[in-house]
């Protein structure tokens, strides 16, 4: 329980500091900071989690095993639900969203809520990238604090 409160209030704290150093710069690159962040993270974290574990089949083994295990390890629930459309676009939607669950559940924060998803796209990026799948991960969010990350796998 204690180890969950430090990750909400390190994320919380990453997502602030960068996005003031971002516009104390003038530049705007917090989210992308963000999202480097979290796929150094990922990838680190799937290399640990599958030291032990057989070679996946194909890549729908890879998102079920992100979606359970390692989904479980950082967020401590499965995702609620995965899609495909079998042509390389994964859709996770989490209903209630670590991250996002501490803000309020009305409309007035939903335009600060990419910023608190950025680092979870970096962690999705790193921990498929390292499994050697190269993706795309876009975040959204329509209603608080449940949120849809789009997977697009990038064939090579």
């Amino acid at each position: 329980m204690a180890d969950e409160a430090l990750f909400l209030l390190l994320h919380s704290e990453m997502v602030s500091g960068l996005h003031r150093a971002a516009e104390q710069g003038e530049d705007g690159r917090g989210v992308t900071r963000l999202e480097n962040v979290g796929f150094r993270v990922g990838q680190g974290l799937v290399e640990r989690f599958t030291k032990d574990t057989a070679r996946f089949k194909d890549e729908l083994d890879v998102m079920k095993f992100v979606c359970k295990d390692f989904w479980t390890a950082v967020f401590r629930k499965q995702v609620d639900n995965l899609r495909t459309n079998h042509q390389g676009i994964y859709v996770l939607q989490d209903n209630k969203f670590r991250l996002l669950t501490q803000m309020s559940v009305g409309k007035q924060y939903l335009e600060h809520a990419p910023k608190y998803l950025a680092f979870t796209c970096g962690l999705i990026r790193g921990a498929l990238s390292n499994l050697g799948i190269k993706s795309i991960v876009t975040a959204e969010v329509s209603a608080m604090p449940a949120c849809k990350f789009q997977v697009m796998i990038q064939k090579l």
